[in-house]
């Protein structure tokens, strides 16, 4: 009997196209994807419509024996999945033998982070650049109150440019931060970003006072001519990359993202508890800080070694 199977691949393809309005890229990775596994399951002798999901995670392995990676996998997964739903929807099939199938597990990519020396590199190229009085100052001025407070308190870019002016009024070593879900946290400030800060605020003030009347004080510690009023995130990405250039850094390694990484990277490496990291970066699930536990080996690994008694003994013998 005739597999009609790509029959109702293409019946899929034209609901996909005709009612969800699937790109072309879209349906041609599908067809692609459908066709591999077409090829599979007629080698298998097994037809399109009636495979099973001991089939369909046979097909899988396949891949894997291939050497696919995790991301190859799960999007040809996507593809059985929607096409699967499709026939059972149709009334094709009675059941969805995808509904039982995992997922691939991805390797979570270790994040990009920056050494001391490199954020050190930074802050002075950014610290000798606000100190020139040349016109321009006070973007000079903000570009190192902004690393300051990134590196002080490793906030997510999206909450550091959105800082209300009224942070300037607070006399203290704290900043409150409002986060994702409108959730508020309170995180340390370093003496240096306190200076900058300071510093930024005061020629801010002043280029205020000289401005026209009409003008209206802005609400936000970073104004821009933007949508938002503030600073926007992509502007001080970009200027934060030039600066990496003049301090003689690769740019493409350095990123607001990379410095909040750097932020919980060295306070791990210097004996910091992750869940403190955690409760900084305001990570609601601890399992999203636990990226940072190469460090953390790391650290224990220096410590097993310094302190622990068979180690220095082997020491002593070498």
């Amino acid at each position: 009997m005739k597999d009609l199977g790509w029959v109702h691949v293409e019946a899929f393809l034209e609901m996909m196209s005709a009612e969800r309005g699937a790109a072309a890229n879209t349906l041609s990775s599908y067809e692609r994807d459908l066709d591999d596994l077409h090829g599979f399951l007629n080698g298998k002798g097994v037809r399109l419509l009636e495979a099973a999901s001991a089939d369909l995670s046979a097909y899988l392995s396949s891949l894997a024996a291939q050497g696919f990676k995790p991301s190859s996998q799960a999007r040809r997964l996507a593809a059985m999945r929607q096409f699967y739903k499709f026939l059972y929807a149709e009334g094709l099939r009675t059941d969805d033998p995808t509904g039982i199938l995992d997922a691939p597990k991805k390797g979570r990519a270790l994040p990009k982070t920056m050494g001391v020396d490199e954020v050190g590199r930074l802050l002075e190229q950014a610290e000798s650049e606000a100190q020139d009085p040349a016109p321009g100052q006070l973007q000079r001025l903000r570009m190192l109150a902004l690393l300051e407070l990134l590196y002080a308190t490793g906030m997510r870019v999206s909450e550091l440019v959105s800082l209300p002016a009224r942070v300037l009024d607070q006399d203290g070593r704290f900043l409150m931060i409002r986060g994702k879900g409108n959730k508020e946290r309170l995180v340390p400030l370093s003496q240096s970003a306190i200076v900058a800060m300071k510093l930024y605020g005061r020629m801010l003030a002043t280029e205020n006072a000289a401005a026209t009347k009409a003008s209206q004080e802005s609400p936000w510690l970073f104004p821009a001519a933007s949508r938002e009023g503030y600073l926007p995130r992509q502007v001080f990405a970009r200027d934060l990359k030039n600066l990496a250039i003049r301090a003689g850094l690769t740019p493409s390694m350095i990123s607001p993202h990379v410095m909040r990484h750097a932020f919980a990277s060295h306070l791990l490496a210097n004996g910091a508890d992750l869940r403190v990291v955690q409760e900084l970066l305001g990570h609601s699930d601890i399992s999203t800080t636990q990226i940072y536990t190469h460090v953390l080996e790391e650290r224990l690994q220096q410590l097993v070694q310094t302190h622990h008694p068979l180690a220095k003994q082997a020491k002593k013998q070498e």
